[in-house]
């Protein structure tokens, strides 16, 4: 048995979101600005800073959509 690499963003270490392939958070822009995201692991969520808008993350997948992304506070 092996241990989960602690910056493993496919390790299920009971995650909100569920594990996500790093190589899809590597191509993965906002809908809205086109610009890059930030993994947010605890909440499960890639964060759009310059949209506002966090989008998450169920059972691995992102959802894109920004009628389904939460806004931001401040």
């Amino acid at each position: 048995m092996t241990n989960a690499n602690a910056s493993d963003p496919t390790a299920s270490s009971g995650q909100p979101g569920g594990p996500v392939d790093p190589r899809l958070l590597e191509i993965l822009v906002c809908p809205v600005t086109k610009g890059p995201l930030r993994y947010d692991r605890e909440k499960g969520e890639l964060v759009s800073e310059k949209a506002g808008l966090a989008y998450p993350i169920r059972d691995g997948i992102p959802i894109m959509l920004p009628d389904e992304a939460r806004r931001l506070e401040g």
